[in-house]
C-alpha cells in the first residue's frame, strides 16, 4: 500500500459503510511540476499540456493521428485518494520527463453553483478495467480494510452512478477551476 503522509490521511473521518462522505471541499492530485502553471491559471481541463504534446509527438512518429480530447478536472472527496492519483501523475510524467517531481494534493473550494456541477466519474469504468484500475481497486480495498470496513464489491458495468462517487471516490467537473478556488494542501 502507498504510504500516505499523515496530514493527508483522512479516510478515518470520511469512510463508512456507505463510502466516502462529501463536503464543500474537493481534492485534486497532481505533480509538483505542474504547480506553477496551476498557480498562474487555475486547474484547466486537459491541463498537462507537456504530457499531451509528448503523446501527440509519439503518435505522429509511429504514423498515427492523435486527436486530443478535452478531459474534465478530476476530483475526489478524500485527500488520501487525491494523493494516490498524484503519485500516478508523477509516475506517468517520469516516463517522458526528467527531473524531480513530487505528488501534491490541491484543495478545491468550489462555489455552490460549481459544486452542483460535480458529477460521479462513471467514465472511469474503462480505466478501472485496465491494470492501472486494478491497482487502484487494490489500493482502495486496503484503505477500507485499514478502517475495518469491507471493501466495495462493485460490478463496474452495472454499478449505480453514485457508487463511483461514494464507494470509489471518483468525480469530475467539466469546466476549468479558477485559481481563487485552489490551494495546496500542506502540513499545518
Amino acid at each position: 500500500m502507498t504510504t500516505v503522509p499523515p496530514y493527508l490521511q483522512d479516510s478515518k473521518e470520511l469512510l463508512s459503510q456507505d463510502g466516502f462522505a462529501t463536503s464543500d471541499v474537493w481534492y485534486h492530485g497532481t505533480s509538483s511540476a505542474l504547480l506553477s502553471s496551476i498557480q498562474g491559471q487555475g486547474l484547466k481541463r486537459s491541463g498537462d499540456k507537456a504530457l499531451n504534446q509528448a503523446a501527440k509527438k509519439t503518435m505522429a512518429t509511429i504514423g498515427n493521428n492523435y486527436t486530443e480530447s478535452v478531459e474534465p478536472v478530476f476530483l475526489t472527496q478524500s485527500k488520501e485518494l487525491a494523493y494516490y492519483w498524484a503519485q500516478q501523475t508523477v509516475r506517468d510524467r517520469s516516463v517522458r520527463f526528467e527531473g524531480e517531481e513530487e505528488p501534491i494534493v490541491l484543495a478545491v473550494n468550489l462555489s455552490e453553483k460549481q459544486r452542483d456541477k460535480v458529477k460521479p466519474d462513471v467514465g472511469a469504468m474503462s480505466l478501472l478495467m485496465m491494470s492501472v484500475g486494478e491497482q487502484f481497486m487494490a489500493h482502495l480495498a486496503q484503505i477500507y480494510q485499514s478502517n475495518n470496513i469491507e471493501g466495495p464489491d462493485i460490478d463496474l458495468r452495472t454499478a449505480d452512478r453514485m457508487d463511483y462517487l461514494n464507494k470509489l471516490g471518483m468525480a469530475y467537473i467539466d469546466q476549468d477551476v479558477s485559481l481563487a478556488c485552489v490551494s495546496v494542501v500542506s502540513e499545518a
